[in-house]
Parts: C-alpha cells; structure tokens; sequence
C-alpha cells in the first residue's frame, strides 16, 4: 500500500503537470521523480515494519520530500532532462499530502487490527524479576504497540508477579563458561514459546557484556534482539545516538519551549485563537440564545483552574448546568465515576438539556478562546485543573502544570472522560515531555474527528 501510494503519488501528478505544460520529456521526468521518492524513502527505512507501523507526523514526511526534491535535481543534471523547476515542484506537492494522508490511514487501521489481537510480535523478555514485572505492566496500559509478551526468560530464581509462562531461568553470573551458556537457553525458551522478538531488560544482573554475548548467539540464529534502554514515554525525535570509546550512548533533548519553537506556538496561539473567535462568531450567537432561552441563569459560567507554574486564572465556558451545579456536588460525590482527583458523572442531574448537547459537540468548550487569546491557556496542552485537584497532586503530577494548559490535548482526542486518571496523567505527562510543534498541530487536526465523534464526551 506504501509503495502504491509513493508511485502513484509521483508519476501520475508529475506526468500529468508536465504534459499539459509542455514539458520537453514529461515521462521520463515522472519516472526519475517516482525513482528519486523510492530511493529516499527506501534508504530511510520508510518501508520496513517498524516504520510504516509508526504514527509519523507531517515533519518527517515533509524532510523526506525535501531531501527527494534535491535528489531529483541532482539526477535531473546528470542525465541532462529538461524541465521547469518550479513546475516539477509543484507537481510534487500531492506526492507530499498523499504520502501523509496514506501513511496516516496505515497507522489507524494497525491500531485497530492490534486492538484486536492482530499485526503482533510474539515477545520473550529476558531480565530480573524486578524489571520483567515492570516491563509487562507497561505494556499492558497499552494497545497502540506491536509487542505481545507470551513469556519470560528468568535472571535467577526470584518470582514475578506477572502471570507469565518461565520455561527456563538464566544463572545469576553469567560469565559465559557455565554448563549452559544463556543464549542456548534463550534459544530454547524463543523456540518453545514460538517468539520471534527477545527483548532485555538489562540490570545488575544482565550486564552489557553478558547481554553482548547474548546478541551474538540469537544474530547467529537469525533471532531478533530488541534492549530496553530504561528510558519510559521519550518521544523518537528527542533520542539521538552516539558512540565513545566503545559504548553507545543515548542523547535525550529536551522539549523545546524556549526560543523559536516558544515562540511560534505562541504566535499560533494568540492568531488561531482570533481567527477562530471571528469564524465562530455566529456559532457563539445561536449557542448563547439557546442557553438563555433553555434554562434561567447567566450564558457564560467562569470556574477558577491552575494553570502554568500553579497560576490561577478564570475559564470561561457556556454554562451547561442549572445555577446551583456547584452547591449540590457535595451530594453527588459518592456518585463520581471517575478514579483519581477528577469528578465526572456520566449521567449528571446538574447537565441541562441543551448542556448535554453542547458538551456532546464540545461547543460549551469554545468561550476558552478567549483565555487562550489573553495568554492563560494554549490551543493545546494539559487538560486545566481545579484548585482542589491540584491540592491532591503528587509530585510527578504537578509537572502537568510547567506548561500552559490547552483547550483540547492529548486528552481530547483519546477518549476524553472515558480515559482513567493514570491514563489522563500519563497522556498529559508525555506531552509535557515531548512536546513539538508539529506535535501541536496532529493533536489539533485530530480534535476535528474527536469532537465529531463526540466518545467519551459527558
């Protein structure tokens, strides 16, 4: 489907282009541009499983055709073929958009067919005890990945709480002169257990030589080897690699708040939110009416939340709930559906008639346009907490709160209030620590098909 998608996306648009602006050698031009995308794509691994089963935002695909187009011009000088360079550029822009709308489409139909059970990589983890038990409870919070655990190779004798099958256990020295070494009894558990991904976790008792030495006996199987570098929710963009003195050693960047990428979410920011304000001008007059007209009390309802660096401000909402909502929560507390410091109620007696329609379509979020333009929140970011959330905080939460809070987030666009307070916390967490612009915009492209969908909306 890849390789479809780059070759039609390529010849058809190029020829096409060239032809009706009388190109001297319209074909020929089509074919070293699909040649040229090939060559690129194929050499940055964009065809393997690994790649193709990745959520690959604009950015990677727009540095790709970048390099394409300087690809295409080198080849084009050598082999001497006449044609316009603005003209082959621009026949280049819907390879561009359809290679992001394809590998887009790739990924979402992956996520379905693993959420069933499908497109998996049967794992065996070798480790401690400790670290299997980490291992396997990380992935479990998850379905998006490609990895089904289906046993264990055990570092010593100590149990796991995981309900794994252990065909075999490593000693606790593995010095490589033992009466088995470790990789014939990894070999043996792989095969029994039909694996065909190990995955380390190195420890105190799996040290880099003994993992070496490991490597080198299933990559002369022709097994798969995969090592957990200890590191949890670290986007790909923020890892680069690097070698001293013999050791491999990962770079972690951080997530660039400062500077240029600082200021051009600002920028989006303050503009969006102005421009949305000016669209959506008529919809704020028919959703102003209805809650007047609906039931007594004001049209706009203002709630104090925290927002960045623990600062309180006030977020402003269409009101979807009788005028006493906040007197009568106490009594409903005992009903709250939600775990963690957030309330929610999926059928709340507060929510008006016309509040239920309003939060289906998340249209009583849109007055926080106006936060947004006066700097106290971001078109995207953490969800924004009340003051009696915040109190309940641990340490690793508050860390939700060194950026701004958004009108829509990671949160918005993975089930909203369906979504469990671990899973909000961690999803809030990894956009705090991985943030990008590009990021930035994929959320908000996905907000459309979220609010549409209305899941997890009450």
């Amino acid at each position: 489907m890849a390789l479809a998608a780059d070759v039609l996306g390529t010849l058809i648009p190029v020829g096409a282009v060239g032809v009706a602006t009388r190109q001297p050698q319209p074909l020929l031009t089509a074919a070293v541009a699909c040649a040229s995308w090939l060559v690129v794509s194929a050499a940055k691994n964009r065809y393997s499983r690994g790649e193709l089963g990745a959520n690959r935002a604009m950015l990677p695909v727009l540095r790709d055709w970048l390099t394409m187009l300087g690809v295409l011009a080198v080849l084009c000088v050598a082999a001497r073929i006449e044609t316009a360079t603005a003209v082959c550029v621009l026949a280049l822009v819907p390879c561009l958009a359809l290679t992001v709308v394809s590998r887009t489409l790739m990924h979402r139909h992956l996520l379905a067919v693993r959420r069933r059970a499908q497109a998996l990589r049967r794992v065996l983890l070798v480790g401690e005890a400790g670290a299997v038990d980490v291992v396997v409870a990380e992935l479990a919070h998850r379905t998006d990945h490609e990895y089904l655990v289906v046993g264990s190779c055990l570092v010593g004798e100590e149990a796991i709480d995981a309900a794994l099958p252990v065909p075999a256990r490593l000693a606790l020295d593995g010095d490589g002169r033992e009466a088995q070494p470790d990789g014939e009894t990894v070999l043996r558990c792989a095969a029994e257990l039909d694996a065909d991904l190990v995955l380390v976790a190195p420890g105190r008792r799996m040290p880099a030589a003994r993992v070496r030495r490991l490597a080198w006996a299933l990559h002369d199987e022709g097994r798969d080897l995969a090592i957990l570098p200890g590191l949890l929710d670290v986007s790909q963009h923020r890892v680069r690699l690097a070698k001293a003195a013999g050791l491999t050693v990962l770079h972690i960047a951080p997530a660039p708040r400062q500077g240029l990428p600082g200021l051009l979410k600002e920028v989006t920011d303050r503009l969006g939110a102005l421009l949305l304000l000016v669209l959506l001008s008529p919809v704020f007059a028919v959703v102003a009416a209805a809650v007047r007209l609906s039931s007594a009390g004001p049209v706009f309802y203002w709630q104090t939340r925290v927002g960045r660096d623990l600062m309180p401000f006030r977020m402003w909402k269409f009101r979807t709930m009788v005028v006493t909502a906040d007197r009568m929560r106490a009594a409903l507390e005992s009903a709250n559906e939600h775990d963690g410091a957030m309330f929610k109620m999926r059928r709340d007696p507060r929510v008006t008639r016309v509040g239920r329609i309003l939060r289906r379509f998340s249209l009583d979020e849109l007055p926080q346009l106006f936060n947004v333009l006066a700097g106290r929140m971001s078109l995207v970011g953490p969800r924004p907490p009340l003051p009696e959330e915040v109190e309940r905080y641990d340490g690793t939460e508050l860390r939700r709160l060194t950026v701004k809070p958004g009108l829509t987030g990671l949160w918005q666009v993975s089930g909203r209030s369906d979504l469990s307070w671990d899973e909000t916390v961690a999803l809030d967490l990894s956009y705090v620590d991985n943030w990008s612009y590009a990021s930035d915009i994929d959320v908000l492209v996905r907000t459309l098909r979220a609010v549409v969908d209305g899941r997890g909306a009450y």
